[in-house]
């Protein structure tokens, strides 16, 4: 707080950084408890959205197991409306990786890889 009585900016910078990173780390812990909260207390057995499909502006298809049934669903903005029972032989499975965080991560880092090759070598903000 020395640096700070004397007003220095370095001081004011770390101490401003300081509160920046302890209410950045508030946030993202609070929103991990919260998230952990949620998924308990709304955890069901016998209803599950397998997929989603967005057709125009608040307008979905759906896919919905419930218990050992199939349901394909249409939700527009204020309704929903039963569409068919889908057999489970019609249902095709996605790999488990498509929906963990490392596919989305290894396409991203091949987007930045892509971009880094565009840029040339060698140059310099000076020249």
């Amino acid at each position: 707080m020395v640096l700070l009585s004397r007003g220095s900016g370095i001081g004011q910078l770390i101490v401003v950084s300081v509160i920046f990173l302890a209410v950045l780390a508030a946030c993202y812990f609070t929103t991990r408890w919260i998230a952990g909260y949620q998924k308990k207390h709304s955890f069901n057995r016998n209803i599950r959205i397998v997929e989603t499909m967005r057709l125009a502006p608040n307008k979905y298809l759906q896919i919905v197991e419930v218990g050992q049934t199939y349901l394909v669903i249409g939700i527009g903005k204020d309704e929903i409306t039963f569409l068919t029972e889908l057999p489970k032989e019609q249902l095709k499975e996605v790999p488990p990786d498509v929906f963990s965080g490392n596919a989305g991560m290894e396409s991203f880092q091949r987007i930045l890889e892509q971009w880094k090759e565009r840029i040339p070598k060698g140059r310099h903000k000076d020249e």
